[in-house]
């Protein structure tokens, strides 16, 4: 037996074993601190815990929301990703675990929260696909640092050169740095 190397995956293993275990999966996903949702193998959301709702700011709509539990999603970069498109798209599409990936989920009031995917496909003793789990960990502390940082690093650069126009954009990109961290820090 390995032991799993972080908290993130120590509660993707409980998940993990009670929707193994049968049919008393949802008490235990339903405890568990942190959002935990299920789809079909067409990527429709079956289930979701109470932390889905806290997090998206909404309340998923079962047979209708398909691969994710947000309302919108976001690169680290600010670039809309359709939903389509993201980790849990791929978990199901390509039928493998999908890791080390950051996103912003959008709520419906325009607030946003940072997060890592842990999305996961699930098969049967015989190995046929059945459907994929996610668990998403907020990070949006550690992405506003981040955001932080880079305003800095812009503003340290602008503050080196003489180019007017280098300085403006580098001013700019600094701003659009600091609201993308308040706008995760005030959620």
């Amino acid at each position: 037996m390995t032991l799993p190397s972080t908290p993130a995956e120590a509660l993707l293993d409980t998940a993990l074993g009670a929707i193994s275990s049968g049919d008393g999966y949802r008490a235990i996903l339903d405890a568990l601190p942190v959002p935990v949702y299920l789809t079909d193998t067409d990527g429709l959301v079956t289930y979701w815990n109470q932390a889905c709702v806290t997090f998206a700011g909404r309340e998923p709509q079962l047979g209708q929301d398909r691969w994710c539990v947000t309302w919108k999603i976001y690169t680290t970069a600010g670039e809309f990703l359709p939903h389509d498109q993201c980790p849990m798209a791929d978990a199901i599409r390509e039928q493998r675990a999908v890791r080390d990936k950051v996103a912003i989920a959008m709520r419906p009031d325009g607030s946003r929260r940072a997060f890592k995917p842990y999305p996961t496909p699930l098969f049967d003793d015989a190995g046929n696909f059945t459907g994929a789990v996610n668990m998403l960990i907020d990070v949006s502390d550690a992405q506003a640092e981040v955001l932080t940082d880079q305003a800095k690093r812009c503003r340290r650069l602008a503050s080196y050169t003489n180019d007017r126009q280098a300085t403006e954009v580098l001013d700019h990109m600094a701003v659009d740095y600091e609201q993308a961290a308040a706008a995760l820090q005030s959620a």
